[in-house]
């Protein structure tokens, strides 16, 4: 089943978040809208390390991620959000970081320690079942600028978000701006957003926004948000 468009476009609301008090301090909120329906497909295993399409460091440490499928990959829209799988013989939690390309839509390919807790590596490829879940993180969200990033062309990721991330908007002139989100998973103003610091807001898939001020422009660097999306219900 194919559902990034909905994870992008949510309008159902399923009810105010029973945690909707940002985390860490500092502004945040909004309510939960409905979670993408579960997903089935085939589920098969790579040599992971964490990085990979959606430009990530390697993460040795934490090597329970997957790569998603072409149809489903949607602009990098599932990159840094996690899904619960379940296959023959368990269920793992897995934080999307790579897209597989030869895989069909509903399809994960999983690192093969994520594998390993649904069936025997023997097995090669199992039916599975998946459905979007909240990253078990920690800490306020972090914005990375690309190395190069400056002031005449300004690329942000976000980093260590709970749901995968929808929008990222800069202030200017007063008014917030929507900055373009390209296929390697960052937010790119090909014009630049000026010297800085600057005032971004953050609105994930489940419709939780939050805004950061005095945010400094770096190259190649990672800057700390004040605080941390919510979690739904």
């Amino acid at each position: 089943m194919r559902w990034p468009l909905a994870l992008v476009a949510l309008v159902a609301a399923c009810g105010s978040c029973a945690d909707d008090a940002p985390e860490d301090g500092g502004p945040g909120g909004g309510s939960c809208t409905a979670a993408p329906a579960p997903a089935s497909g085939e589920g098969t295993y790579y040599d992971a390390t964490g990085a990979g399409a959606c430009g990530f460091e390697a993460s040795p440490d934490d090597l329970m991620v997957a790569a998603i499928n072409k149809p489903d990959w949607a602009m990098s829209a599932w990159c840094g959000g996690c899904v619960e799988v379940t296959g023959p013989s368990g269920t793992v939690t897995v934080r999307i970081v790579d897209q597989c390309p030869g895989c069909a839509s509903g399809d994960l390919d999983l690192s093969r320690e994520a594998f390993a807790k649904l069936s025997p590596l023997a097995a090669g490829r199992v039916a599975i079942t998946w459905t979007q879940v909240a990253c078990p993180v920690a800490g306020p969200i972090a914005y990375h600028f690309k190395d190069g990033a400056n002031a005449f062309w300004t690329a942000i990721q976000v980093r260590n978000h709970r749901y995968p991330i929808a929008t990222l908007e800069a202030q200017k002139d007063g008014a917030y701006v929507a900055i373009p989100r390209v296929d390697y998973n960052y937010f790119v103003q090909t014009s630049g957003l000026g010297a800085g610091p600057y005032t971004l807001r953050v609105t994930d898939t489940r419709g939780h926004v939050l805004e950061d001020t005095n945010v400094a422009l770096g190259d190649n660097v990672t800057r700390t948000g004040a605080a941390q999306l919510p979690s739904c219900p």
